[in-house]
C-alpha cells in the first residue's frame, strides 16, 4: 500500500480520534443474563493495547500469503499479504469515538460479544473497505482493507477480508486474549504524547489559548495548530535530515501542514524504527516557509523532552 495513501487514512482516523465529541453509546444487543461490553472492559489499558493480538492470521489471510510479519505499532496493527495476483493492507487500529457522518449501520452476520456491534464507513468506500467494531460505550475499533488493485469491482473481496478480520478480533476479544505491548524502558510508546505540548514555548505556534487534547490512543496528541503523534514503522532511508532539539529529523510538507521526523532505533529489531511526528497547520494564506519555521521551533522545544 503507498505510503502516502496510508498516512492519509491514518491521519483521518488520528484527527477523528482527537477531535470529536463523545456520542452517546450504541444501543447493545444483549441477551438474558448478558453484560454489554465496554471497550475498557474488552481491550484494557489502551496506551498498552498490542492491536496485532486482535488480528487472527489465519482467518483474516485465508488461502493467501503473508508478505512480511505483521507491523505493530502504538495505534494499530499492519498486515500485508498477497492472494492471486492481488495485493491486500489491512490495519486494524486506532480507536475513535465520537459523531461521525461517514458511519453507517452494518448487518454483519457473524457473533459478536455481548453489548457489540458493527458499522461500516462510507469513507474512500471506492478503494477500502472500513469497519467498526463499536463497544456498547460508542468507542470504536477500525479494521480497513485497502489493496493494490484499486477497481470499485474488487470492493467485494476488500470486504470479504474486512468481515474476516472482525471475526477474528470478536474471537480474540471474546475469549479474553488481547495482548499488551512489550516496550523497552526508553521506548517512546511509554511518552505521554500531550506532556511535551503542554509548555509556553509553543504558545505561538499552536495558539496561545490552546490546551492539548490526547487521542484515546494515548500515543497522539493535538494543540491547536501542532499535532505529535509517536508510532512504530519500518526502517527506511530517510531523505535529508537537519539537526533539531538534539536530534537529526526530516522536514517535509503534505499540502497545508509541514511536519518534522525524527527516529529511534528498536533495540533487537534492525527493521523497525519508533518515529515521532510533529506536525503544524499553516493559516490560510500562510506561506510554506513560515509554517516549516513554526515546526522547527515547535520540534526544539519538544525533541529534547524525549527519552
Amino acid at each position: 500500500m503507498p505510503s502516502k495513501r496510508l498516512s492519509a487514512v491514518l491521519c483521518g482516523l488520528f484527527l477523528a480520534a482527537a477531535c470529536s465529541t463523545p456520542e452517546p453509546a450504541v444501543a447493545p444487543s444483549t441477551t438474558a443474563g448478558g453484560e454489554a461490553l465496554t471497550a475498557s472492559e474488552a481491550l484494557g489499558e489502551y496506551s498498552s493495547l498490542d492491536y496485532c493480538s486482535l488480528v487472527d492470521q489465519r482467518k483474516v489471510i485465508g488461502g493467501g500469503n503473508a508478505v512480511k510479519p505483521p507491523l505493530t505499532s502504538f495505534e494499530f496493527c499492519r498486515l500485508e499479504f498477497v492472494e492471486g495476483a492481488n495485493r491486500y493492507t489491512v490495519t486494524t487500529g486506532p480507536i475513535t469515538s465520537g459523531q461521525d457522518p461517514n458511519n453507517q449501520p452494518y448487518e454483519y452476520a457473524g457473533p459478536l460479544p455481548e453489548g457489540v456491534s458493527v458499522q461500516r464507513s462510507t469513507f474512500n468506500e471506492d478503494t477500502a473497505c472500513t469497519r467498526l467494531l463499536t463497544f456498547a460505550d460508542g468507542i470504536r475499533l477500525s479494521i480497513t482493507v485497502t489493496s493494490d488493485d484499486t477497481a470499485p469491482a474488487d470492493q467485494a473481496g476488500r470486504c470479504r477480508i474486512a468481515d474476516a478480520t472482525v471475526d477474528g478480533a470478536a474471537g480474540v476479544i471474546g475469549a479474553r486474549k488481547v495482548g499488551r505491548l512489550n516496550l523497552d524502558q526508553r521506548s517512546w510508546g511509554r511518552v505521554a504524547p500531550c506532556a511535551p505540548l503542554d509548555q509556553h514555548e509553543l504558545d505561538a505556534a499552536a495558539g496561545p489559548e490552546t490546551k492539548p487534547a490526547p487521542a484515546l490512543s494515548g500515543h497522539s496528541c493535538i494543540r491547536g495548530k501542532v499535532s505529535f503523534s509517536l508510532s512504530v514503522g519500518a526502517d527506511t532511508t530517510p531523505g535529508a535530515t537537519e539537526a533539531l532539539g538534539g536530534r537529526q529529523a526530516q522536514v517535509t510538507t503534505s499540502g497545508a501542514f509541514c511536519q518534522v521526523t525524527t527516529h529511534r532505533p528498536i533495540p533487537g529489531t534492525p527493521d523497525r524504527v519508533e518515529q515521532a511526528m510533529l506536525s503544524v497547520v499553516g493559516v490560510d494564506g500562510a506561506p510554506e516557509d513560515a509554517t516549516c519555521a513554526a515546526a522547527r521551533e515547535v520540534a526544539v522545544a519538544v525533541f529534547p523532552k524525549l527519552p
